[in-house]
């Protein structure tokens, strides 16, 4: 059981995707990305994945992972945008992520995304 931080800002999607998870993974929610930074200094970066979206209040999904990237670096990062330049903004960070999922998604979509996140760090 991998334990994943969901950062999002959206109520319904952010549930959605706790329910989606929650049978398979320890699943911590945060609704913005400085909520999450909280969370992942709380646990000392004792995840397995980060699932963020870009765009949130407060700190976007790209700074939450810069400070991720150089504070717990083993910590897989998986984005989510369904902004074209949010996605665009997320391509210089190739180094430090593992893909960025565009929305919307299928359900069938978004847990490949994190199987495959998941099977990379293992591997």
């Amino acid at each position: 059981m991998a334990r994943i931080l969901l950062a999002e800002d959206e109520e319904v999607l952010r549930s959605m995707l706790v329910r989606a998870f929650q049978d398979e993974h320890a699943v911590v929610a945060a609704s913005d990305g400085a909520e999450a930074l909280d969370k992942i200094n709380e646990a000392k970066g004792e995840f397995d994945l980060l699932l963020t979206d870009i765009r949130m209040p407060l700190m976007d999904g790209i700074a939450l992972a810069l400070a991720v990237a150089r504070d717990y670096p083993k910590l897989t990062i998986l984005m989510m945008t369904g902004f074209a330049d949010q996605r665009e903004r997320a391509h210089g960070l190739e180094a430090l992520i593992h893909d960025v999922v565009t929305k919307p998604f299928s359900l069938a979509q978004i847990r490949e995304a994190v199987q495959g996140a998941l099977a990379a760090r293992a591997a």
